[in-house]
This record gives C-alpha cells, sequence and structure tokens, in this order.
C-alpha cells in the first residue's frame, strides 16, 4: 500500500501545482491499485475535470456517489462535469441532491438552477 500512498502524493502534488494532466497519470495507477479508496477517485476525477476530460471525470464521481449516496462534493462534480457534457438534464439530479444536501452553498443552487433551465429549454 506504500505505493498507492506515494502515487496518490504525487498525483495531488501535481494537482495542487495546476498540472492537471501529468496528475491523471499518478492517480490512475493509485485508483487501479486501490479502487475502493474515495479519496483517490475524487482526487482523480477533479484532474480529470481539470484537463477537460469531462466524460471520465463523471465516471470517476459516479464511482464515489454509487458508494457514498450522500457525499455532496461527488454530486456537484458529477452534476458539473454532466453539464459540460451538454447532458443538462442528466446533470439536474446530482446537483439537486447536492444542493439539498448543502443549502448553504450558492454555487450548488447556481448550478443547479442553470441545468433546470438549460434541460427546460431544450
Amino acid at each position: 500500500m506504500a505505493d498507492v500512498y506515494e502515487l496518490f502524493r504525487n498525483g495531488t502534488r501535481l494537482l495542487e501545482d495546476g498540472d492537471h494532466h501529468a496528475a491523471v497519470i499518478p492517480l490512475r495507477r493509485a485508483r487501479d491499485l486501490d479502487p475502493g479508496k474515495d479519496s483517490i477517485r475524487e482526487a482523480l476525477g477533479r484532474a480529470l475535470f481539470g484537463a477537460h476530460r469531462y466524460r471520465e471525470a463523471a465516471e470517476e464521481f459516479r464511482a464515489i456517489v454509487d458508494h457514498a449516496p450522500t457525499d455532496d462534493y461527488a454530486l456537484f462534480c458529477l452534476g458539473r462535469s454532466l453539464q459540460l457534457l451538454g447532458r443538462h438534464d442528466e446533470a439536474r439530479q446530482p446537483l439537486t441532491l447536492a444542493a439539498c444536501l448543502r443549502p448553504e452553498r450558492a454555487d450548488y443552487r447556481r448550478y443547479r438552477d442553470q441545468a433546470r433551465r438549460r434541460a427546460e429549454a431544450a
């Protein structure tokens, strides 16, 4: 497990430095070695999102939500990834759940409302 931890640390360091593309490599390797670890999947999802790889990011955040359905951040990131793929109707549910779990988060409410408007306009 030391290898997984080192991969995770290297990936999060690259992510913190804003090098999303490079962060994907060690984080994906860490995920492959320990696929049940939500913290690794979240970091990988964030790296993929930052690299504009929204389909893959959505897959990582969906895996977290499947495992932890009340993780508001994973729900929010899943919804945002779906929005950026143009799947506004599908984005509504995770964004609504995130906003319900954390009603004080104005950004959650803003993107929820945006997804609703765009889904209804389609």
